[in-house]
């Protein structure tokens, strides 16, 4: 079978650069290596394949002859054998990445802790004015009577026997040689032969803390408050990871935000819709008036300005914006049903007081006369 360009395995042009061609080879041998796919034969075989390619395009003179006779320059000078110039280094940064090491990063020190998250519910008007609110977080801190460090109070962890405390074990594979966290003391370094008996070996222990914590005004929710080291405390003496604190708005049983604006619905009677006047209506900083003008319809949308959220992150404060519903009485008396079909009545025929009903009505029967016609 004959084999494929070179470039063409890595995915390159023919004038890639030295560092293009390596990023690419990195690339493949981290998807197709054969401890990431132990059961697949086909991916062994692409990433002898790109191994192959790479030593060749990683070699000044291999390249150079391959970019003017192909493979068949190769055979004749010998080439395509494994341990090309910077292969080792390439495969190196591949393999740590693999296996969670580095080759030549030295040691990782203690770990860090993880970070936490805690969801904080919020009501509407303490989102928008804001808040100090104080929180209670299960979380794991530095154990006091080991400092932190893991060992028995009056004894010291000891270099670990394995790395000798550089935290790095060099490993052989084949032609190659890297280096990887160490198995034994996972790259700290350090191993404690006497635990704490508090927290055993960790150098950290459970316990909740209460913070205090200030809500700025505007949050809304997906919006989150960075604390930092106050998440979880590393092992053995490890820095302190983060706290994030998110934003959760609850309904509100007046008020839909969206964004800077507020919307709500106000509901009032035919005869304030028909004969207007002066309607008082809440906002989150108290009561104001709204004028609802003579002969409004329902869904009118009315707009107070500058009575809704001022962002968090800055900008003009939103609006109010109230939208009238005209709501049909119910439960009616006899005199009021009476009342309403002698009003009823006096409208009947004059199309000035139901100018958008009687324009419906002629599209109707402009609509059914086309139908027939």
């Amino acid at each position: 079978m004959a084999k494929r360009d070179y470039y063409e395995v890595l995915g390159v042009d023919s004038n890639a650069s030295a560092p293009e061609i390596k990023k690419a080879f990195r690339r493949i041998a981290m998807k197709f290596h054969p401890d990431r796919n132990p059961d697949d034969k086909n991916a062994d075989e692409k990433f002898k394949e790109a191994q192959e390619a790479y030593e060749i395009l990683s070699d000044t003179d291999k390249k150079s002859t391959y970019d003017r006779f192909g493979h068949a320059g190769l055979d004749q000078n010998g080439g395509g054998q494994q341990g090309g110039a910077g292969f080792s280094d390439v495969f190196g940064d591949v393999f740590g990445d693999i296996f969670g090491g580095g080759g030549g990063r030295g040691r990782s020190g203690p770990a860090r802790g993880s970070d936490l998250r805690y969801d904080l519910q919020l009501d509407l008007e303490h989102a928008v004015k804001g808040k100090t609110v104080q929180i209670e977080v299960p979380t794991m801190t530095h154990c006091d009577p080991c400092g932190g460090s893991g060992a028995r109070k009056g004894t010291a962890p000891v270099n670990c026997d394995t790395c000798g405390g550089v935290g790095q074990v060099r490993m052989s594979q084949g032609f190659f040689s890297v280096q990887q966290a160490c198995p034994t003391c996972r790259g700290r370094g350090k191993m404690i032969s006497d635990p704490c008996g508090v927290c055993h070996g960790q150098g950290v222990k459970e316990e909740r803390k209460t913070l205090s914590v200030k809500i700025p005004a505007g949050v809304d929710t997906g919006d989150r408050i960075r604390l930092s080291g106050k998440g979880e405390a590393g092992p053995q003496g490890g820095p302190t990871g983060d706290l994030y604190v998110q934003m959760h708005v609850r309904e509100h049983d007046i008020f839909v935000r969206d964004g800077s604006n507020l919307h709500c619905e106000v509901p009032i009677s035919f005869a304030q819709a028909a004969l207007g006047g002066d309607l008082e209506v809440p906002t989150l900083s108290g009561k104001v008036k709204l004028k609802i003008p003579a002969e409004t319809q329902s869904s009118k949308l009315f707009r107070l300005r500058g009575k809704g959220v001022a962002p968090v992150r800055g900008g003009a404060q939103g609006d109010l914006l109230c939208r009238v519903v005209v709501e049909t009485p119910v439960n009616l008396s006899a005199e009021q049903r009476a009342l309403l079909e002698s009003f009823d009545a006096s409208l009947a025929g004059a199309s000035k007081h139901s100018p958008r009903s009687n324009h419906w009505f002629d599209g109707v029967k402009k609509f059914f006369d086309n139908l027939t016609s």
